[in-house]
């Protein structure tokens, strides 16, 4: 049976979603432990048993907190040691992607990016051309790696528990050139963009950044509802990074998903095309995101908006 190591993100006890998605699925392919590196990973392990782990290795020194990637290279390097798991699944995130990069150097070992799906421990599917074909690439060689999508898996407890097994590297100086100085966390009113069962988001056709306040409005008017963003609109500085959905940015897979101003470029379509249900407002008829909307309305959003949150308003009230 296959041996899989799942990477599990933590911030002072509380485990990445993406984690416990990842490892519902590892466990249908083999023996499953989890690697949890950074303050509250002994506090997480409770968790990650709960969700298939069978050991996690932790280790809360801040270390792993306070630089970046090149102590949890070399911790992950020395458990591998002389019996290195068959795979070690990673959450495409940032912390995650830069780990796994410089772990595939370090161990000599295959690396496969944008992974939608594991359908045996040695076969990764990724999506191309936006989401419309699928690869599977067979992954050889003594240990692979792979970045998984988040909201691949539906995350599903087992109800286990975990044997914990402390991390003891030795981390030397010259694995502490990459020092994180701050932390900035964005304040947000409603609930996280991943987690929310309806999504609101902006494209260019909203035309200045001023005219978000609209679809703040609008979740507001709704509840439990979450504002995304576009890739251009990022770039643009309209709205920060964390409201990006798409390729580059955070895959949502909503109950609702509405697209005001969005042509549908592909780079934006693989990050919500999981919507159970998709709206769509664009004044150009022809706008590609009307070929996956499961309603379409040519208009302007701009004089759609103010009407629809007077609308949800009436109704709520």
């Amino acid at each position: 049976m296959s041996k899989i190591w799942v990477y599990a993100e933590v911030d002072n006890g509380k485990v990445d979603n993406a984690a416990l998605e990842i490892l519902t699925k590892a466990r249908e392919l083999g023996e499953v432990e989890a690697i949890a590196l950074g303050p509250g990973a002994t506090e997480a392990a409770a968790k990650l048993g709960e969700f298939g782990a069978e050991i996690v290795y932790a280790s809360d020194d801040e270390v792993y907190s306070d630089y970046i990637a090149q102590p949890h290279v070399h911790a992950i390097a020395e458990l591998a040691g002389d019996n290195p798991p068959d795979l070690i699944i990673f959450a495409t995130n940032y912390d995650s992607r830069d780990i796994a990069g410089r772990l595939s150097a370090k161990l000599d070992a295959t690396l496969v990016g944008n992974v939608v799906d594991l359908p045996a421990a040695n076969v990764a599917r990724t999506a191309i051309f936006g989401g419309s074909m699928f690869v599977d690439t067979e992954l050889k060689g003594t240990t692979s790696i792979v970045l998984v999508r988040p909201k691949s898996f539906a995350p599903e407890p087992s109800g286990g528990e975990a044997t914990v097994i402390p991390v003891e590297a030795e981390i030397s100086d010259d694995l502490k050139r990459s020092k994180r100085l701050e932390r900035h966390e964005e304040q947000a009113s409603g609930p996280k963009l991943e987690e929310a069962p309806v999504v609101i988001s902006g494209g260019r056709g909203l035309q200045e950044p001023d005219n978000f306040k609209l679809l703040d409005e609008l979740a507001a008017a709704i509840g439990n509802t979450a504002v995304g963003a576009t890739r251009a609109v990022v770039d643009s500085g309209w709205v920060p990074y964390a409201y990006q959905i798409g390729q580059t940015g955070k895959t949502v897979k909503p109950s609702v998903y509405l697209a005001f101003g969005i042509s549908g470029a592909t780079q934006h379509i693989v990050g919500m095309k999981g919507s159970k249900k998709i709206i769509a407002i664009n004044k150009d008829e022809e706008a590609p995101i009307f070929g996956l909307a499961d309603l379409g309305i040519v208009g302007d959003a701009l004089k759609i908006l103010p009407q629809l949150i007077e609308e949800v308003k009436k109704r709520k009230s």
